[in-house]
């Protein structure tokens, strides 16, 4: 009795060792990911990386005076510099490291769900628009630069707030022969991951277009009326303009 008692204790308690296992992978785990506050949602934002929260925070440092450039949604060293100098002005360690704390102190949302109060599509969910707006950019530029993959989907997104197009995501992207994409229906092929991580980017409020409202890849177009709207930039294959 004594012995299948025993024996019954050790099931149930596993050995010290495997705990300190356990204990030694999660840490892994946590440090793979970018530290305990990546671990927990928080993601740190650091040199190099660039994305719609890089994008808000350059907006935030260049409300506040701190950079002088446009934003560009890419963590480079001018980004670098204002971060320091407005983490050394406001009691925060210099580091550049737009942790919680410092993103807080700049006003900058954790998520980019939380920096909007309404939907874009007359009160369809957050992941539906998402997963629209992915499966556009899939269709329209894949085999674009990331950069030029979330410029597209901030065009679509530029042309909600525009007088001379629908209100609504799906009324921009459905408009009649607004989109290629739409009327060959590759908009109808299930988007990439990379897709995906641009529409979020692109609704989080990364703008790599600076404003456009138009695109178009000039080996493939044959319009003058859209040859005359004013260029913006080029990013890969695609002309932004107005």
């Amino acid at each position: 009795m004594e012995k299948e008692e025993l024996k019954m204790r050790k099931l149930a308690f596993p050995p010290l060792c495997y705990i300190l296992l356990v204990i030694a992978l999660l840490s892994v785990a946590i440090y793979k990911t970018g530290g305990l506050e990546a671990y927990l949602g928080n993601k740190v934002i650091r040199p190099g990386d660039s994305g719609a929260e890089v994008w808000q925070v350059q907006q935030k440092l260049i409300g506040f005076g701190y950079l002088h450039s446009s934003p560009n949604g890419i963590y480079d060293k001018k980004t670098l510099g204002a971060v320091k100098q407005f983490q050394r002005e406001n009691g925060l360690k210099p580091n550049g490291i737009v942790d919680q704390m410092t993103k807080e102190s700049l006003g900058v949302f954790s998520s980019p769900n939380d920096s909007f109060d309404e939907d874009f599509s007359g009160g369809a969910s957050w992941r539906d628009d998402v997963n629209l707006l992915a499966r556009t950019i899939n269709a329209e530029a894949r085999g674009e630069p990331y950069i030029g993959q979330v410029a597209v989907g901030a065009v679509v997104l530029n042309r909600t707030k525009h007088s001379g197009f629908p209100k609504t995501l799906t009324g921009v992207i459905y408009q009649p022969w607004a989109f290629t994409a739409v009327h060959d229906g590759q908009i109808n092929m299930a988007p990439s991951k990379t897709a995906y991580r641009a529409a979020q980017d692109a609704i989080g409020g990364w703008d790599p277009s600076s404003g456009a409202v138009y695109y178009y890849n000039p080996r493939y177009i044959s319009s003058n009326w859209i040859l005359s709207r004013p260029v913006i930039k080029t990013i890969g294959n695609h002309v932004f303009c107005r």
